[in-house]
């Protein structure tokens, strides 16, 4: 899944060039493309699909040589994950109704990348053989109120494969709550990311999407020629807007989850990257190779490597400079970067900085 805007990391982050489409750990790789070598040890590069805005299909095969045209799935507008996740399924199921499903974000870190390929594989292995839907789900280290959580029966394990059923999906807690959560044992993030096999997933879009099941069933005919295209920009004006979560997870009875440590973050924010990066003498995350630091410590710090920046007194605040835009920004209140992307769009000649 490639689709996403990553508003949250302006203003590097642009509807033009989105995070995912971005270095954005330094590496000399985009996210996107460190996902897809990762999964390259998982299957064949023709199994791989990538589904993204229409807009962003020549950033997808610029940096993913190799990928064919049909492997991109060109989205005509954005209707959150759940159409996302039916166009890639009900497409592949036409080709091979036995495949069997990975669902994953192109914008996450991995840090234990084996580890990661070993869940992959055992969940594979258990999803061919049980008509089941599979989420990961991260061990918290922390009381993290910026993600959802999800709570797993313990009596009701899968011993041989480390699977758990399922018993309820919780939005974003306040602090109180994720503390109470990390005490009780039995809740894990949710990292978005699926497994499963496509007959089981289509079941459940016909079960509890059944309008969208019913939409993208009409494609069949369609998918992989030349009339897809008309196809997916019909359909889509007619989806709901939806997360897979919401739509099918949070409902569906046959949900199982398997526990995971692999060093995961959804990079979703400068805070979570600030979280990752090696940091200086100050407890400062520092890009960029003329920044020099008077007095400032705990600071997110991404400019120009080329360009002399000088920051004194600075306590616990997040620095993006693009060149054409400069943000500051304290980053306890970086929720608030959202909103500020807004404003910004609403002013004379906001919508060329967004």
């Amino acid at each position: 899944m490639a689709g996403g805007i990553g508003s949250r990391f302006w203003p590097a982050s642009r509807s033009s060039m989105p995070k995912q489409f971005l270095d954005i750990l330094g590496m000399g790789k985009t996210l996107i493309q460190i996902t897809y070598e990762r999964f390259l040890k998982v299957c064949p590069p023709e199994n791989i699909f990538i589904v993204t805005n229409e807009s962003y299909r020549p950033l997808v095969k610029d940096q993913l040589k190799g990928i064919s045209d049909m492997q991109i799935l060109g989205e005509p507008v954005g209707r959150n994950t759940a159409p996302c996740v039916a166009y890639a399924c009900f497409k592949i199921a036409t080709k091979n109704p036995d495949a069997n499903i990975v669902v994953a974000p192109s914008d996450h870190l991995i840090m234990e990348e084996e580890k990661f390929i070993n869940g992959i594989n055992e969940s594979l292995a258990y999803a061919s053989s049980n008509d089941c839907l599979i989420t990961l789900g991260i061990k918290p280290t922390r009381p993290d109120t910026g993600y959802g959580y999800i709570q797993y029966v313990n009596t009701e394990k899968k011993p041989e494969m480390d699977m758990y059923k399922v018993k309820v999906f919780t939005e974003k807690p306040d602090l109180q709550l994720a503390k109470t959560f990390i005490r009780s044992g039995d809740f894990l993030w949710n990292a978005g990311i699926f497994v499963w096999n496509v007959q089981s997933i289509i079941k459940a879009f016909k079960a509890h999407l059944p309008d969208m099941s019913d939409l993208f069933l009409e494609g069949n005919s369609s998918y992989y020629t030349e009339n897809e295209e008309i196809f997916i920009k019909k359909t889509y004006s007619q989806c709901t807007n939806i997360s897979i979560d919401y739509g099918i997870m949070e409902k569906a009875e046959n949900v199982m989850v398997k526990p995971a440590q692999f060093g995961w973050s959804d990079l979703g924010t400068w805070g979570s990257l600030f979280a990752i990066k090696e940091k200086d003498y100050m407890d400062n995350a520092v890009n960029g190779d003329e920044t020099i630091m008077y007095e400032s410590s705990g600071c997110m710090v991404n400019v120009p490597k080329d360009k002399l920046v000088v920051l004194q007194g600075l306590k616990d605040f997040i620095v993006v400079d693009t060149g054409d835009a400069l943000l500051v920004c304290k980053k306890s209140e970086e929720q608030k970067i959202k909103q500020m992307v807004a404003d910004v769009k609403k002013r004379k000649n906001g919508a060329k900085y967004i």
